[in-house]
């Protein structure tokens, strides 16, 4: 446990050193907020807090896609990560280390989403509420730590941004997180819920009010994070055995 939290105090002293990586996590969440979901729900208690909890959900899978994506693939060209490699304690600190420090890092950047909601809208949550969806964002986060883990172990950092990207939106779009619950477009609908976005979504969505989740976006997440864990061991493995067989 010690050298677990080690590890994550230097991820996060990594990245505090330089603002604009969290800054970024938190940007565009903050930003879909103030454009779409202000002007147009603001108003609507039960539309806001439905809306602030999807773009929740944006701003977990944002910050776990890009930081274990990106971060994992620049990590592996510098030459203090395989070095870590090579330590008798094995892989788990560093990998437990890191899930915090991401995990520390996700909720860093949610305070200005949970701001706009507070201040700028109707949105309101009890107590209990809001604790319960405080605890959903960490369970929600595990499908994205993967996928951006399973793009940093298997790609060099400069097609690993690329990837993060392209990834990002179509997940974004395609899970119904710019549409009120029910109300996105009819082949949006029809997929949403064999992606991972529509069940974190509808998750949150439970969390903060009157929502019933559908039993398929629930299965179709699990098979996700079962997929998603299952291609992350393999990219480590595989990355493993290329640096150091």
């Amino acid at each position: 446990m010690q050298l677990t939290l080690v590890h994550a105090r230097y991820q996060l002293l990594e990245i505090i050193r330089i603002p604009v990586a969290v800054f970024g996590s938190a940007f565009f969440p903050a930003a879909a907020m103030i454009f779409f979901v202000v002007p147009f729900a603001g108003d609507d208690a039960t539309g806001a807090t439905f809306a602030t909890a999807s773009m929740v959900t944006f701003s977990v899978m944002s910050a776990n896609i890009f930081q274990y994506g990106i971060g994992v693939a620049e990590d592996r060209d510098q030459p203090w990560n395989p070095y870590t490699r090579t330590l008798p304690a094995g892989p788990a600190p560093r990998f437990a280390g890191r899930v915090l420090a991401g995990l520390a890092l996700t909720y860093l950047s949610l305070i200005p989403v949970v701001v706009i909601g507070a201040t700028l809208t109707a949105a309101h949550l009890s107590p209990a509420a809001f604790l319960l969806a405080a605890g959903t964002v960490a369970v929600i986060s595990v499908p994205f730590t993967l996928m951006g883990l399973a793009i940093g172990y298997s790609l060099p950092s400069k097609a690993a941004i690329v990837i993060a990207q392209v990834v990002f939106l179509p997940l974004a779009f395609g899970g119904g997180l710019l549409s009120a619950p029910g109300e996105a477009p009819g082949f949006i609908e029809t997929i949403a819920p064999y992606l991972p976005t529509r069940g974190a979504a509808e998750l949150m969505w439970a969390s903060v009010g009157d929502f019933r989740v559908q039993p398929l976006a629930l299965i179709m997440l699990g098979v996700w994070v079962v997929v998603l864990a299952s291609l992350a061991g393999w990219a480590y493995r595989r990355d493993e055995g290329r640096r150091f067989s």
